[in-house]
């Protein structure tokens, strides 16, 4: 494959997407942190965000991003939210014109409510625009086990070739139409994670994990239907996949975040501790505004919005979603 592939951001997931990339072609990564950089360039690692992971020798990294984008044929955005807008913007002076642009990242940002695709139609107007998502976890897929996800486009000709760019080995990739909904449903379900596992930080069961995950898949799908995404996609990879890795895997950010919630421990605590970003805590005032202009009620959102962004606590959000009385399956609550 001769397209050559630029991808900005140097954590797990962005590493690993150049990794599956880097088999089919020439790529370079972007990061801030010089010492990512050399070790990739030298050791092919990244062992800060990927113990124990060898990277392929197609794959080069630079702090520079200029010379990262310097005739680009694909950029790829694997930038947490609340820096996306700002490292766009610095990279649009270097990106040709009609350069693919794929986002990575499940989050809104705080101060717009706005879905990154979303950004990069306000700072680079005029550029196809994708999402790659689904339940991909970085080192299950870069120790090579089975794993797919979800390329969507509107654009089905740029679509098919990015599916073979970044489809490698065990990694299958399907693509979908639906933009919004696949974006909303990596989005959403990270804060239905957090609320699973502060169940489990408090000694939940199978039974309990089971139920909030269903409901709060039911919750996720009316809201993304809401603003434009189609019901189909929310019970394919990029929802229900993604949801339940996500909910269940003990590699998983805002789980983790979630159980130690459930401890009793403080989310200020909790966030010092990570090396990686949490999305669900950024992005849930956002999924909450956002449920409020869309009148769409999402009760276990809710509590998790009280806990993290009120000083609630894991053991109050459960005794009110024990309080909320059951109606027909197909109705919220």
């Amino acid at each position: 494959m001769k397209l050559k592939a630029a991808l900005l951001g140097g954590g797990s997931w962005g590493t690993t997407v150049a990794s599956l990339m880097a088999r089919n072609t020439d790529v370079m990564l972007w990061a801030r942190d010089e010492a990512v950089v050399t070790e990739i360039n030298e050791q092919r690692s990244n062992s800060k965000y990927l113990p124990d992971a060898q990277l392929p020798r197609r794959l080069s990294a630079t702090s520079d991003l200029k010379q990262a984008l310097q005739e680009v044929d694909v950029l790829v955005m694997g930038i947490p939210s609340q820096n996306f807008r700002k490292v766009l913007e610095a990279a649009k002076q270097y990106i040709r014109p009609w350069v693919p642009i794929i986002s990575l990242t499940k989050g809104l940002e705080h101060s717009t409510n706005l879905r990154m695709t979303e950004i990069i139609k306000e700072v680079l107007p005029g550029h196809p625009i994708g999402v790659l998502t689904g339940p991909n976890l970085a080192r299950e897929i870069m120790a090579g086990q089975a794993a797919a996800g979800v390329i969507a486009m509107e654009d089905k000709n740029i679509q098919l070739k990015l599916q073979e760019l970044f489809r490698s080995g065990l990694f299958r990739v399907y693509t979908n139409p639906d933009v919004v909904g696949c974006e909303l449903g990596g989005v959403l379900k990270n804060v239905i994670a957090i609320a699973v596992g502060m169940g489990d930080g408090q000694g939940a069961g199978d039974n309990t994990r089971a139920a909030l995950i269903t409901r709060g898949l039911a919750e996720v799908t009316r809201l993304g239907v809401a603003m434009g995404g189609r019901a189909e996609t929310f019970s394919g990879l990029a929802g229900m996949g993604d949801m339940i890795a996500t909910c269940t895997s003990t590699q998983s950010r805002n789980r983790h975040v979630g159980v130690e919630l459930g401890k009793g421990r403080t989310i200020d605590e909790i966030i010092k501790e990570m090396v990686m970003v949490a999305e669900g805590v950024k992005s849930i005032p956002a999924v909450i505004a956002m449920s409020d202009k869309y009148e769409v009620d999402m009760p276990i959102t809710r509590d998790v919005y009280r806990v993290v962004c009120e000083g609630g606590t894991a053991k109050q959000a459960y005794r009110g979603l024990l309080r909320v009385t059951a109606g027909a399956e197909s109705e919220p609550g």
